[in-house]
């Protein structure tokens, strides 16, 4: 929280004299970058600005939208030693702006997360509804897109993969066939949709698994994956590493 409150003092304050020199010189400074030390002095400014514009947004996003007249003005004052409040008041006052900014901040992630499961109820009851997809006794919903003639993972074992993960609404949060490599992992060290549904596919296949969120990633919000979501995966299960292991040891 200090180093947030710090970032933002700073960042205000580059804003501050930025605006300043230009009303003072009545025209834009000419940007020079041809040294590394005019990169850096130039990239420390865009760092700062870049941070100010994200927290910015992020409060204006919870309903809190700060006069930028004022944050500037505050600058001015200070620097010229005539700050209307002092340290004390203006530790106070930006302590009382982040504890505001975060109880915002809980309170709609509690709102979204119960939409989230709403929309994910509903979205599972109507995708049990279609035509080849099967429901587990776990509520793991699935459908085969292809079938393998491989042998099927069990819960000890490693597998490689390509998958696209996505939200009910289409949105894509992750993806191995854009990173035009498959991932590797143990079948146990998943959420347990894929724990679960993995171990119902023969080796070369492909599925689409519709994952509650209680089998996902639960109440947790991970950003793109925002609490109570529920998730749809395509996954093709190109090998079992454990079995390909003892066939190179035999």
């Amino acid at each position: 929280m200090k180093q947030t409150i710090k970032l933002s003092l700073i960042a205000a304050s580059v804003l501050a004299l930025t605006a300043c020199n230009q009303k003072a010189e009545e025209k834009p400074v000419e940007v020079k970058l041809e040294t590394e030390l005019q990169q850096q002095a130039y990239g420390i400014g865009a760092s700062v600005g870049n941070f100010l514009q994200k927290d910015l947004a992020d409060k204006k996003g919870f309903g809190v939208e700060l006069d930028q007249a004022l944050l500037m003005r505050g600058f001015q004052d200070a620097l010229a030693g005539e700050a209307k409040l002092d340290e004390a008041k203006i530790r106070e006052v930006l302590t009382a702006l982040d504890t505001s900014v975060r109880e915002l901040q809980a309170e709609k992630t509690k709102v979204d997360a119960e939409k989230n499961k709403a929309e994910g109820e509903k979205f599972l009851a109507d995708n049990a509804q279609k035509a080849g997809v099967t429901v587990t006794e776990s509520g793991l919903q699935y459908e085969v897109l292809s079938t393998g003639e491989g042998k099927k993972p069990l819960v000890t074992d490693v597998v490689k993969v390509h998958y696209k993960g996505t939200l009910i609404d289409g949105t894509e949060f992750d993806s191995s066939y854009s990173r035009d490599e498959p991932t590797t992992f143990p079948l146990n060290r998943v959420i347990s949709g894929w724990t679960e549904g993995l171990q119902l596919m023969p080796v070369g296949s492909k599925y689409k698994f519709t994952i509650p969120a209680n089998l996902g990633y639960g109440e947790r919000d991970l950003g793109k994956i925002p609490a109570n979501s529920t998730l749809v995966f395509e996954v093709e299960l190109l090998e079992i590493q454990e079995e390909k292991a003892e066939a190179a040891a035999e």
